[in-house]
């Protein structure tokens, strides 16, 4: 790997590998047990400077690369995919538009708490009836100026919204039809006419953030309105390139795990008189894990080299995120074989990682999704 790291990120990946290993491994699974949402333990991962790490000083940010984020997530999502997840989300979905398409107001005011992780901001895109198909947006947004300063009225809904509603949630940054076209629109946390809908009970990331929305009326300032009016969508989308890596990232950071966790009990448990590592049934499944992590790992720092450089990195963003996801749910089924019944219960981890691991398909796109973005940047045009 050291095509792809300097000394600088290695010594990175180390501090932030200790962080995870003393502050989030130890609690993972009574997080997950319990369905509980650690404030504190984000806001120590802020005050690491993992969710400031792509912004420049003025803001409060490390000015760093995406490689370097890249490298935080896989190693958070190696200790819990929960927090990997609320970090990917809260950097990549959260601030990093209001950095991209802000006015100058928009980040002065937010971005100093969400660059240092005292609060979080979410992403609304998907909606009850669409999910992949997000350009047919349904949420409206009207603006008024009846009476006093123009405000935008939403009416809609948005779901599976993460880091929607923490107790530090300072806002959502919304899609909507509006005259121009799809646009987005930032709602922060209590405005007149958001409801925020009970958490969801998800079969995994149990430590994560994550409901719906209703925007009943929902009121604005006309100045909410992010980036050109029209172009929401058109954000989104390379806002969505992104987070390909990323979601790849903490695929790695999952497959690894299982890979640490297999490898461990394989020369512990013993068998017939010997451990099960010694045997090719099991040895062998481990060395398919640790092809896939590496394979993985190179696939998908690759892909945020060529974003770092300035490179069209479309479609190695999609590859990355579509062989990493797919590596990790087989990854995760396997670590469960090889724990056997034990790896069907929660005394052990790979059943909290067999769990996590189906959302990777899903979100950021999902694996057919990926597919066809890859085969129109082959040339080809399948139909959706």
């Amino acid at each position: 790997m050291s095509m792809f790291f300097t000394e600088e990120q290695e010594a990175f990946r180390s501090v932030v590998r200790d962080f995870a290993a003393q502050q989030i491994a130890p609690y993972a699974a009574d997080w997950d047990r319990d369905h509980v949402f650690p404030t504190d333990t984000v806001r120590a991962m802020g005050d690491l400077g993992l969710f400031g790490l792509l912004f420049p000083e003025e803001y409060g940010g490390g000015n760093s690369d995406f490689t370097t984020l890249c490298i935080a997530i896989e190693e958070i999502g190696r200790a819990d995919q929960s927090m990997g997840i609320t970090l990917e989300a809260g950097v990549g979905l959260g601030a990093k538009p209001i950095f991209e398409y802000g006015t100058e107001s928009q980040k002065h005011q937010y971005l100093p708490d969400l660059v240092a992780g005292r609060t979080l901001a979410g992403f609304g895109l998907t909606e009850p009836q669409g999910g992949s198909d997000a350009a047919a947006t349904q949420t409206r947004a009207v603006l008024d100026r009846t009476e006093g300063e123009p405000e935008w009225v939403i009416n809609g809904a948005k779901t599976f919204i993460t880091n929607s509603g923490t107790d530090i949630t300072s806002l959502v940054t919304i899609t909507a039809r509006t005259d121009d076209g799809v646009s987005a629109i930032i709602v922060p946390a209590g405005a007149p006419g958001l409801v925020v809908e009970p958490a969801y009970r998800k079969m995994g990331w149990h430590a994560s953030d994550t409901h719906g929305m209703v925007f009943d009326d929902c009121r604005v300032p006309e100045a909410n309105l992010l980036g050109e009016p029209g172009r929401g969508f058109h954000q989104f989308l390379a806002t969505l390139d992104d987070g390909r890596i990323a979601i790849a990232a903490l695929a790695v950071g999952l497959i690894q795990a299982c890979l640490d966790e297999c490898t461990a009990y394989a020369n512990q448990r013993q068998s017939f008189g010997r451990p099960i590592g010694s045997y090719q049934a099991i040895a062998f499944k481990c060395a398919d894990m640790a092809v896939a992590a590496e394979t993985a790992r190179q696939m998908t720092y690759a892909a945020a080299a060529r974003k770092d450089s300035g490179l069209p990195f479309k479609k190695e963003a999609a590859i990355a995120k579509l062989y990493a996801t797919e590596a990790a749910v087989t990854a995760t089924r396997e670590a469960t074989q090889i724990f056997g019944g034990y790896g069907f219960i929660d005394e052990t981890p790979v059943s909290r990682f067999y769990r996590d691991a189906k959302i990777l398909e899903i979100g950021e796109g999902t694996s057919e999704i990926q597919r066809l973005v890859i085969s129109r940047e082959l040339g080809l045009a399948p139909t959706t």
